[in-house]
Order: structure tokens, then C-alpha cells, then sequence
């Protein structure tokens, strides 16, 4: 079996402000795949995609009528876990998106199972655990 590099699972994310969002994915330490805006108005995000390290990314748009994927109740309803390196960054990643408007949810807490973690709610509700435990 050839495993491909590209992410096979993608979280997808609805939001009413997606430049804001975008700025507290780059906080949590996202990068910008690609981005598509509306030509008619370049505040609506069509569709992004953002990477996350090396194998994995989300995916995200602005909310908007005409998209039955895309409609207003979807905002907030998202729950993610990130994995980083060191007990360390979780720390650095909650203060960084804690200034990106983040609201803490969990202080960095070392866990009995291994690894810290902390959680952050972005400035639209969705959830946003960062912990250094890596999973089986």
C-alpha cells in the first residue's frame, strides 16, 4: 500500500468573518494552501485551504445563502485537536491564539496520560485543542 502525503481528513469550517478566522488559523500555526475569494466581493471566502504541518489541513469558507454547505448554523459547531511537539509549544500556540481573539477554554494542563494540552475557542466558537500527546 502507497500512503499518499497529501491530508486524506480535512476538518471544515463556516465562518461569518472567514478573514478573521483566517488570522487565528495563522496564529495556531496554519499555513495557506490556497484561497478563493468572491470576485464581486473579495470579504467572502469561497473556499481555503490551510495545511497543518507536514499531513494534515482544514478547510474553510465564509457563510453565505446560496450554499447549503455553508449556511449560518454551521459557525461555531467545529471541534479540532492539533498535535505539536513539545509540552513547551502548546503553551506558546495558547498565547498566540489568545491574541488572535482566542478564548480560553482549558489553561495548558499536563495530563495524566501523557503529553499537555490546552483548548481555544477561535473568535466564532469553534473548539481548538493543541496538546503534545500524540495518540496510538
Amino acid at each position: 500500500m502507497t500512503h499518499n502525503m497529501k491530508p486524506q481528513l480535512f476538518h471544515s469550517l463556516t465562518f461569518t468573518d472567514a478573514a478573521r478566522g483566517a488570522e487565528f488559523l495563522r496564529a495556531l500555526g496554519f499555513e495557506e494552501v490556497v484561497l478563493y475569494a468572491d470576485d464581486n466581493d473579495p470579504s467572502v471566502v469561497e473556499h481555503a485551504q490551510y495545511r497543518w504541518r507536514d499531513n494534515g489541513g482544514v478547510m474553510f469558507g465564509s457563510v453565505r445563502k446560496d450554499n447549503p454547505h455553508a449556511h449560518a448554523e454551521m459557525v461555531g459547531q467545529a471541534k479540532c485537536y492539533l498535535v505539536v511537539d513539545t509540552d513547551t509549544e502548546v503553551d506558546e500556540v495558547f498565547r498566540r491564539a489568545l491574541a488572535a481573539d482566542g478564548t480560553s477554554i482549558a489553561e495548558p494542563t499536563d495530563q495524566d496520560y501523557g503529553g499537555r494540552s490546552a483548548t481555544i475557542a477561535d473568535p466564532e466558537g469553534n473548539q481548538w485543542s493543541v496538546g503534545s500527546y500524540p495518540g496510538e
